[in-house]
């Protein structure tokens, strides 16, 4: 009996393009696998790959399952980047990332140019800045890590490290910012450094040029820069344990509107900045369009996360004490859905059109002299057009901030602690 791959004309289509299969009958292509998504140029698909859904689309150079099998679905996969071996779903790679094989990457993942993971690294809800590098062994969801200028002077996090996005109440309203957008996307501000088999309890902020020892836990915002921090070890004991009772309500909430606002404003620089950037590429629209899918799912994530501990709030009054805090906590329960609109996707943002228009004619001068390489153009922009950039997107972070705490205001948010 012959033995045949499954869809061999997809196989045999890719074939004819180009595509290089080592090994054709190992391979896996579902039937919503669009072919015209897949580049011819370069491309190699290594043996036991399974390929899957109609989103799915592979630029040129890229290389798929070098070390071992990957599956992938729905995933969009920039020019030369490097998936060997793993696990990738409703993922983004811009040109030249690369990670290692027992790679776990999920939804609203985004890993920019020339980023990248070692072996074993479990991703979801997370977003890389350029040359932004993990070590082996690493759980890092729900954060986004910028900060380095090239790929020997980048972020890095060390191996066995874990960024703990659970809480003991079951909520995951956790995400940390290491670095920032406004600053991060003009890839000239001194890189983070994230200490071996430690971790970082969220949602935290830490501040560009950081280093972090070894084995240290992070508890708190470091927004301080250019610091050594040396963790301890918590004090032995037993105390109560009061889960759902959320009296830090308002700091939690400050992180995850900060981190929201980020991601209207690298939303907003993926439209007006990179989108002409990924035109120039062959497959560069179904990528871009990947990415902007990819900053619209972890919007939703996050606003999912936050109504969810607002279905929570009436329950945990019912068992505080502190009339004070359980007024606090209400507002936030009746108001969760206004607040949340503060983060709809406003495409055009007119109120900080003063800020973005002048950054984007000097962004356009740029580009004739530099080419076409997005890295080239933002690197080489004056100092004084980088600040006008980062006005901007400093700008919508705090205008989505204000407004969603002005519908906040007995929890005093980014000014009085609780």
């Amino acid at each position: 009996m012959e033995i045949v791959p499954q869809n061999k004309h997809k196989i045999l289509a890719l074939l004819e393009k180009g595509v290089k299969i080592p090994n054709p009958m190992t391979l896996y292509v579902d039937d919503d696998v669009q072919i015209d998504q897949i580049s011819g140029n370069g491309v190699t698909i290594y043996p036991g790959c399974r390929i899957y859904g109609s989103k799915t689309a592979i630029s040129e150079g890229a290389q798929i399952g070098f070390e071992g099998p990957v599956t992938m679905e729905d995933c969009q996969v920039g020019a030369h980047v490097e998936l060997k071996g793993g696990y990738f779903r409703k993922s983004v790679f811009l040109e030249k990332a690369t990670m290692g094989s027992g790679a776990h990457v999920r939804e609203g993942t985004i890993l920019e140019e020339q980023s990248s993971g070692a072996h074993c690294v479990g991703l979801k809800q997370t977003i890389l800045f350029p040359f932004a590098t993990l070590g082996s062994l690493i759980n890092f969801c729900d954060c986004l890590l910028s900060g380095g200028t090239s790929r020997k002077d980048h972020s890095e996090v060390g191996s066995s490290y874990i960024h703990f996005n659970f809480s003991a109440s079951g909520d995951k309203i956790t995400p940390s910012l290491f670095g920032d957008v406004p600053r991060g996307v003009m890839l000239n501000q001194p890189p983070i450094f994230l200490g071996g088999q430690g971790g970082a309890v969220g949602p935290l902020r830490l501040g560009f040029g950081n280093v972090v020892s070894a084995g240290t836990i992070l508890r708190k915002d470091v927004l301080n820069e250019r610091r050594l921090i040396m963790g301890k070890a918590h004090r032995g004991g037993e105390l109560p344990l009061a889960l759902n009772r959320y009296a830090g309500l308002s700091r939690m909430l400050e992180k995850n509107l900060f981190y929201l606002a980020g991601l209207v404003a690298l939303e907003q620089w993926y439209r007006y900045v990179r989108r002409d950037f990924f035109h120039g590429e062959e497959l560069g629209y179904l990528v871009y369009k990947g990415a902007l899918d990819n900053l619209k799912l972890a919007r939703e994530e996050r606003i999912k996360r936050l109504k969810m501990v607002a279905e929570k709030i009436p329950e945990s009054v019912h068992q505080d004490n502190s009339d004070t805090t359980g007024n606090r906590n209400l507002q936030f329960y009746r108001n969760i859905d206004d607040v949340c609109c503060v983060f709809d996707d406003d495409r055009e943002l007119s109120s900080v059109n003063k800020y973005r228009d002048p950054f984007l004619k000097a962004l356009a001068v740029q580009k004739r002299d530099q080419g076409p390489d997005y890295i080239s153009v933002i690197q080489s922009l004056p100092e004084a057009v980088s600040k006008e950039g980062t006005k901007w997107l400093e700008t919508i972070v705090d205008d989505r901030c204000e407004k969603a705490a002005g519908f906040l205001p007995a929890m005093n948010l980014f000014g009085k602690s609780d």
